[in-house]
């Protein structure tokens, strides 16, 4: 399929516009936009790369004196309930990666001029710890967050850092507050590590320190219905990402602006937005969540799994990446779907529904792990998205759920499993 005209058309402003930008920025001060790493300046980044990474042997452990009551799991309320302890490291542009330590749970005390506050200098990521009822704890495919993580920092000019030592930090962590890991099946404990800029300047430019800490919250199902098709509603008057912007990132500002449509939406009785992107009205993510359809291919009957492309705009879903390799592994090879990362509009998935060949669709992601979708608004219509009544998930969706999960808690020994 060939790529929509606006997105074309965006990138052909966006290449004009880098041009015209050179006219006038002096030759020392100018990007360099095929460099691997193009917001920073080269000798700025060797430097840099020659000062201390992150070493776990010189961690400090202090624990609380004070510690919590569990909250039984039922009570849960996702993003509410906190450990004892925090792990955090910081930087310096002087003295690079300084010895990381777990202390209480406390708060932060950072001068109002740091810049994170004034010019969104935050980069997080979302994981979980799993425990199963052999009392084993695993992490899922921690590589991939420490991957997306340093690709987040990097675009915002925070330091990078080593994802392997911070992950023994991590696996350090998880064992001290294994109390708060729930053992019940879609409970676990979420890991927020997050990095923000701590430089006291109102000056816009690369942060001189840094903090990068992990704070864990003992959750269930993140959506207060449990394993529930959601409504969505088809949103194009606001955009959640654009060529060129950082959409791709796991970036804090990306997601405030999304809060005031998704209020819009639930108005409306809807659980979350489907964003569209341009003229074509093309499907990019739902909520905060990557977006899958199973369609069958009009005149041949082919069962389809669409998701859109990784151009940028979108973010790079680990459940997303782990849907696409169970698809092509299991249905694809042994049951025969096309698998595809492509563009497709909200008028193709439209057509698919009133022809019913719209089997089912769902979103994927670490808070909710699999969202099956029941219906979707446009224009003014309610479209069915293939489930029956009384039915809360199509099969393609329970599947999936039911594959991850097993890897996540260890059920079956898989590679993307990591064992604490």
């Amino acid at each position: 399929m060939a790529r929509p005209a606006t997105i074309s058309r965006l990138r052909s402003c966006l290449t004009a516009s880098r041009a015209e930008t050179s006219l006038w920025i002096p030759a020392c001060r100018r990007p360099n936009w095929h460099n691997k790493r193009p917001y920073s300046i080269q000798s700025q980044e060797e430097e840099l790369a020659k000062l201390p990474n992150i070493n776990p042997d010189t961690l400090s452990i202090t624990k609380t004196t004070t510690p919590k009551a569990l909250v039984p799991p039922e009570e849960l309320v996702f993003g509410r309930t906190f450990t004892d302890h925090m792990l955090s490291v910081e930087w310096t542009a002087s003295q690079g990666w300084l010895p990381p330590r777990i202390t209480p749970y406390q708060n932060l005390s950072l001068d109002p001029a740091t810049c994170v506050f004034h010019y969104a200098f935050e980069a997080f990521e979302g994981m979980k710890a799993y425990k199963n009822p052999r009392n084993e704890v695993r992490l899922f495919r921690p590589d991939r967050n420490m991957r997306r993580l340093n690709r987040s920092v990097e675009r915002i000019a925070l330091p990078t850092f080593d994802g392997e030592a911070f992950t023994d930090l991590i696996s350090r962590f998880v064992r001290l507050e294994d109390k708060f890991i729930p053992s019940s099946r879609g409970y676990s404990l979420y890991l927020r590590p997050t990095m923000i800029g701590t430089q006291r300047t109102l000056g816009v430019g690369p942060p001189g320190s840094a903090l990068l800490y992990m704070i864990a919250s003992p959750v269930g199902p993140y959506y207060p219905t449990g394993f529930r098709a959601v409504s969505l509603a088809a949103t194009s008057t606001a955009v959640r990402a654009w060529p060129g912007g950082v959409g791709d990132r796991k970036l804090g500002a990306n997601y405030a602006p999304c809060i005031v449509p998704q209020l819009e939406a639930a108005k409306r009785g809807y659980h979350q937005n489907l964003w569209l992107f341009g003229e074509e009205e093309i499907v990019t993510e739902v909520g905060t969540m990557n977006f899958f359809a199973c369609v069958r291919e009009k005149g041949t009957g082919r069962k389809m799994l669409w998701t859109a492309p990784l151009d940028g705009t979108i973010l790079e879903g680990v459940t997303r990446e782990s849907v696409l390799e169970l698809a092509r592994e299991r249905l694809g090879k042994e049951e025969g779907w096309v698998i595809e990362e492509k563009d497709f509009t909200m008028r193709e998935l439209a057509e698919a529904a009133d022809e019913g060949r719209l089997m089912e669709a769902f979103g994927t992601g670490t808070a909710a792990v699999v969202s099956p979708v029941r219906m979707i608004n446009w224009r003014g219509r309610d479209l069915q998205c293939g489930l029956k009544d009384g039915e809360e998930a199509g099969e393609v969706t329970a599947r999936m759920k039911e594959w991850i999960e097993e890897i996540m808690y260890g059920d079956v020994e898989h590679r993307w499993s990591v064992k604490i």
